[in-house]
């Protein structure tokens, strides 16, 4: 099945942080405060999918109050963080929505991220993901994590889901 049909039925995105929200880079001040740099273009995207009706989660294996203050900040209630499995975290999801995995795409770029990539009926990567990863993805960005690739994400899954096909 082609990726534009896989998201015609989507209900739930959910997306990892560090290396699709941002470059995967970890910044420190002298003081030892982490910071965490979002575009803004992601942030649109995010609020226009679930303009369309798509529900929201985040799952990051790294906890952050950057990441609290963001998601909180763009309206996304169901906010996952700081374990590194991410399938069970994935199941309460499904539970609470409802759905089927089937009905969910998530969208990872790294090793922690596997399991749920392969669970999910679109699986979807920033364009720098690990090889493993994109491998299993069936959607790839052209863009990398951090720079636009969760906004091209959800344009297509809005576009895919209004299109005739």
């Amino acid at each position: 099945m082609d990726p534009a049909t896989r998201a015609k039925g989507l209900r739930l995105a959910v997306f990892d942080v560090d290396g699709v929200f941002t470059d995967g880079r970890l910044i420190y001040s002298a003081a030892g405060e982490e910071t965490k740099v979002f575009h803004v273009r992601d942030g649109l995207g995010i609020k226009r999918l679930q303009a369309a009706g798509v529900e929201i989660a985040i799952i990051s294996g790294r906890a952050s109050d950057a990441v609290s203050l963001r998601m909180n900040e763009l309206g996304i209630r169901h906010v996952f963080q700081g374990d590194h499995d991410k399938l069970p975290l994935f199941g309460k999801l499904l539970r609470q929505f409802e759905c089927s995995a089937e009905q969910t795409a998530f969208m990872g770029d790294d090793l922690p991220d596997l399991a749920v990539l392969r669970e999910v009926g679109l699986a979807a990567c920033p364009a720098d993901a690990v090889g493993e990863v994109a491998e299993v993805c069936h959607w790839r960005a052209s863009l990398a994590g951090g720079l636009g690739a969760v906004r091209e994400f959800c344009e297509f899954v809005i576009r895919s889901r209004s299109s005739g096909r």
